[in-house]
């Protein structure tokens, strides 16, 4: 099992390190190619790709944190991330197949 954390994000990356989270290979973009079934996926993925990464029997482990709409676009930093509750939540995204509306 890998532990992948999709980010380009220096910031994230270090809260991830301060916040004891275990990854085995931090990437700045997913290769949906190398996620097998077992392995844990943490990011903020498109939703189509988070559904590739649980079709292929995965993980999906979204970071999600209350950005202010001043702050959005700017590089955050650990702390930034600590300050708009930063946090691990895993999803189970499925693709609906539903018709367009």
């Amino acid at each position: 099992m890998t532990t992948y954390f999709v980010t380009r994000h220096p910031g994230a990356v270090e809260w991830a390190r301060e916040s004891g989270i275990a990854v085995d290979r931090q990437l700045a973009h997913m290769d949906i190619a190398e996620v097998k079934a077992g392995d844990c996926v943490i990011g903020t993925l498109p939703v189509h790709l988070a559904a590739e990464v649980c079709a292929l029997g995965a993980r999906y482990f979204h970071l999600a944190l209350e950005i202010p709409p001043e702050w959005r676009g700017r590089e955050l930093s650990a702390e930034d991330l600590r300050r708009f509750g930063a946090r691990i939540v895993e999803y189970r995204v499925v693709e609906a197949g539903g018709e367009t509306p």
